[in-house]
């Protein structure tokens, strides 16, 4: 090995895809340990933050801006770069958070898990949760730039998907298509709130809040978390999340991970796509493949 290549040291071992805010406090300053706020909209830019914490900016420059889609997954060259910007090396552990709890950085974890990069968690209930522990926060000014890392994207094909798998889905005896938006939306009840969508969902998709899937801002336990996938999944193992713009999906695929499932897909265009004016069919009303209450 050449003298110009630097080794850097792994970070810890995560036990899974979710850690609480004992875990990472215990650990926050390790060399080889990155944190990382992926907080979107209004939940961004707040006065406080974990100490150390670097803007992972979806909102920003960690979208695809050259189509008219929010929040779509950037390439692999452009993820890189804005990866090794932060000062995220391959043999890093990384934990991601956001300012509402598990909103946005369920979408972090899915980026950077679709890019081939594994260690990386998501912190059980985010910023509140560690402010709401005492634990320690720093003013947000903006801090010296953190040393270039060496983080390299490798794509995993399959794990972002769009409309046409979509549509194959829907067909598919083994597969489920999860919507995370809101019930009121889902039913088409209320109008979108991004103007020129249609109201409704994907026929034969399946209704899922990802609100539902958590408790005071954290993750329900996997047994409950298995449940809840299990009644609307019935033996469909497969599974496909969709949402408004492919953020809170990632919270449906975060649960579906610690229940146990593998192989879901996150609908990268979601309703911003499928809602627009087009033949893609919409329906409105009640999901009648969800189980009665």
């Amino acid at each position: 090995m050449g003298d110009d290549v630097t080794v850097h040291p792994s970070g810890p071992e995560l036990p899974g895809p979710l850690v609480g805010v004992d875990w990472l406090a215990r650990r926050l300053g390790r060399p080889g340990l990155v944190v990382l706020d992926a907080s979107v909209g209004a939940h961004r830019g707040g006065e406080r933050r974990i100490p150390g914490a670097r803007a992972f900016d979806i909102d920003g420059a960690l979208s695809d801006h050259s189509g008219p889609l929010p929040h779509t997954m950037p390439g692999a060259g452009r993820f890189t770069e804005e990866l090794r910007s932060l000062g995220v090396n391959d043999r890093d552990t990384v934990v991601v958070h956001d300012g509402a709890g598990i909103y946005s950085s369920a979408r972090a974890w899915w980026m950077l898990r679709a890019m081939g990069f594994d260690r990386v968690a998501v912190l059980d209930g985010g910023l509140p949760a560690w402010a709401d522990a005492g634990l320690p926060l720093e003013n947000a000014r903006p801090g010296p730039a953190a040393a270039p890392g060496d983080f390299t994207a490798r794509p995993r094909p399959g794990m972002f998907v769009g409309a046409e798998e979509v549509a194959a889905a829907l067909s598919d005896p083994a597969t489920v298509v999860l919507d995370a938006r809101a019930r009121e939306r889902f039913t088409g009840t209320v109008a979108e709130p991004r103007p020129g969508l249609r109201a409704g969902h994907m026929p034969g998709a399946v209704s899922l809040p990802f609100g539902e899937l958590q408790r005071a801002g954290r993750m329900r336990p996997a047994h409950e978390l298995r449940a809840v996938f299990a009644a609307l999944a019935g033996e469909r193992e497969r599974l496909v999340v969709s949402c408004g713009s492919g953020v809170t999906a990632c919270v449906l695929a975060l649960g579906a991970e610690l229940a146990g499932y593998r192989g879901q897909a996150v609908y990268d265009g979601s309703w911003s796509e499928w809602g627009q004016p087009s033949r893609r069919p919409v329906v409105t009303g009640a999901d009648e493949s969800a189980p009665a209450p």
